[in-house]
């Protein structure tokens, strides 16, 4: 299986810059072992079951929780599909095959 993740988690009640906080999460899933892209908007994780999804899901928002942060703003989508692997590169590699090479 695999479990797509886009998602997007910071927190509201702190200073205009994120990127003190949004580090602590990407070092939360970072040393999770799973694949992910960070991107300027959002990351994007693959796990192969739901409940690992929602696990570091939940580990993301405990560090923010641990750093202070009080208020916690998240957009999660998911995109799941049973016998597959690896679309974290599969889909952007299906575009490429028409295009050629996009921006990663």
């Amino acid at each position: 299986m695999s479990v797509l993740v886009q998602m997007a988690i910071f927190p509201t009640d702190k200073s205009e810059s994120k990127a003190k906080y949004v580090s602590k999460v990407i070092e939360v899933i970072r040393n999770s072992g799973f694949s992910y892209q960070l991107t300027s908007m959002c990351t994007i994780i693959e796990t192969s079951k739901m409940s690992e999804a929602l696990d570091l899901i939940g580990r993301c928002y405990q560090v923010l929780e641990e750093h202070g942060c009080l208020r916690v703003y998240s957009s999660i989508n998911f995109d799941i599909r049973p016998n597959h692997k690896d679309r974290i590169n599969k889909k952007v590699k299906s575009v490429e095959e028409y295009i050629g090479e996009v921006s990663k």
